[in-house]
């Protein structure tokens, strides 16, 4: 009887726990907002390597994935791609938010690939 009760409270533990962990991206609640912020479109996404390009105004801009969430190839995304640095995109084409890091930005089209050749290597 010990052991049945002792079993059961670590099963309900175990699944208490990982209930309790989720990725590390939400359905946006005001999309007015990130319209407003600098869009791009995913011009390189691959299931090989975390980093991805995205073309904005400015130019190309080189993100890494966090989370493992890589956004498809010709998604739209909102967020500020003119700055290095770690913080939440929006992407409109699936309606969801997730974190990334702008590692470059304003790149040219050859300067993306050979940039892109480094970090993926």
């Amino acid at each position: 009887m010990k052991k049945i009760f002792t079993l059961s409270v670590i099963a309900f533990s175990l699944a208490l726990v990982f209930t309790g962990c989720v990725k590390d991206q939400y359905r946006v609640t005001d999309e007015q907002y990130w319209l407003s912020k600098e869009k791009g479109s995913v011009v390189y996404s691959s299931s090989y390597c975390s980093y991805f390009v995205v073309n904005t105004y400015n130019g190309y801009a080189i993100v890494r994935g966090w989370n493992g969430y890589k956004p498809y190839l010709g998604d739209n995304i909102y967020g500020n791609f003119s700055n290095y640095g770690t913080r939440n995109f929006y992407n409109y084409s699936e309606g969801s938010v997730f974190s990334g890091e702008v590692v470059e930005y304003w790149l040219t089209y050859n300067q993306a690939q050979s940039l892109l050749d480094y970090y993926c290597r």
